[in-house]
């Protein structure tokens, strides 16, 4: 009787085991529902695995917390939650959910960094987009262990070298990681645009010092190469490069901040940027360039232009002496009918409704 009763138990047990695994099964291959909208889940620093199921369960992403806890304990995914942003949807199994949010694929974002900007402007367009603050960002610029790991070389800091392009980030991307992939990407493109006879006594850091003034300097990228020879034929002379962007870069790296406007008591105040007060190039570059700005640096056209001045449509006329520099000055600078409509604002309009 004992025998049969113990027999009884056992065939009972089983059955409620094999019941219970086959339930357990369901759960986890069966989708919490028929929906295919995509819901952008975050997880956040410092969140539970059990808070995250139960967020999953009320957002209709997961039919029971309690099991989707259990599963992941029994899978070790419980301790491998990443922090990060994730693409869910109904139709997904709890093993599919629980893989993705466990992968650390958090979902991308387009951070686009055009030509031109510097390091102040970039910082603030990491904050401004609420990836992390632009101290933090600014620092690395700045970090010398850090510079001397990317480029091998002791530079000021990195300007110049986060290359303008647009980046797939995510939202808990390190500052150290994002920085890390730009100066990488310049490199690479450093590599395919220098042509194999670049100008003698020329540095890497040189090259990209002057290509950072063009690509300040160059509002018609059709003028880069003409810009560039400007420079270059001041440079062989001994003339000052007196470009007004200098200026302004000098005054931000002092103030750790983007400066906007020159006032008059700029242009001759000593900065070891300001090209109206030292001699040569700067000794670093000012902004970061892109493809055309670096290779144009080192491929200028063959003129004897010395000057350029604005025709104040993002377009420039050159001069090989400065007689005609001054007329050009005196027609599109001090004529106030050569800059009627031509503001930034009016220019803005017409590219708008081309």
């Amino acid at each position: 009787m004992k025998k049969l009763l113990g027999l009884s138990i056992l065939v009972v047990f089983f059955m409620v085991l094999g019941f219970g695994f086959q339930f357990f099964q369901n759960f986890v291959s069966v989708p919490a529902g028929p929906g295919e909208t995509e819901v952008v889940y975050e997880v956040l620093p410092g969140k539970t695995f059990q808070r995250v199921a139960r967020d999953l369960q009320d957002k209709g992403l997961i039919k029971n917390a309690f099991l989707f806890s259990w599963y992941a304990r029994i899978r070790g995914g419980a301790g491998k939650m990443k922090v990060g942003e994730y693409g869910l949807r109904p139709n997904m199994t709890p093993a599919e959910v629980l893989a993705v949010i466990t992968s650390g694929k958090s979902i991308g974002r387009l951070f686009t960094v055009s030509e031109g900007l510097n390091i102040f402007e970039i910082s603030d367009l990491y904050e401004k987009q609420g990836y992390g603050p632009r101290q933090e960002f600014l620092d690395l610029c700045y970090d010398q262990e850090f510079i001397q790991s990317l480029i091998g070389e002791a530079h000021y800091n990195l300007e110049g070298y986060l290359f303008p392009e647009t980046y797939q980030i995510t939202k808990y991307m390190k500052a150290k990681d994002l920085i890390t992939t730009m100066v990488k990407k310049f490199q690479e493109v450093y590599r395919e645009v220098m042509p194999a006879d670049i100008p003698a006594g020329w540095t890497q850091h040189q090259i990209v010092t002057l290509a950072s003034i063009v690509e300040k300097e160059t509002g018609s990228p059709e003028e880069r190469p003409d810009i560039s020879s400007v420079f270059h034929n001041r440079l062989a002379r001994g003339m000052l490069l007196q470009t007004d962007p200098t200026i302004l870069y000098g005054m931000a790296d002092e103030q750790k901040q983007v400066v906007m406007s020159i006032r008059k008591a700029d242009i001759l105040r000593r900065t070891k940027y300001n090209t109206y007060v030292i001699k040569g190039l700067p000794p670093g570059p000012i902004a970061n360039p892109g493809r055309a700005a670096l290779l144009a640096a080192v491929e200028p056209a063959q003129t004897n232009y010395l000057f350029f001045v604005s025709r104040n449509d993002g377009t420039h006329i050159f001069s090989e002496n400065y007689q005609a520099h001054q007329n050009a000055v005196r027609r599109f600078q001090q004529d106030p009918r050569a800059r009627r409509g031509k503001s930034w604002r009016d220019l803005e309009k017409k590219r708008k409704n081309k």
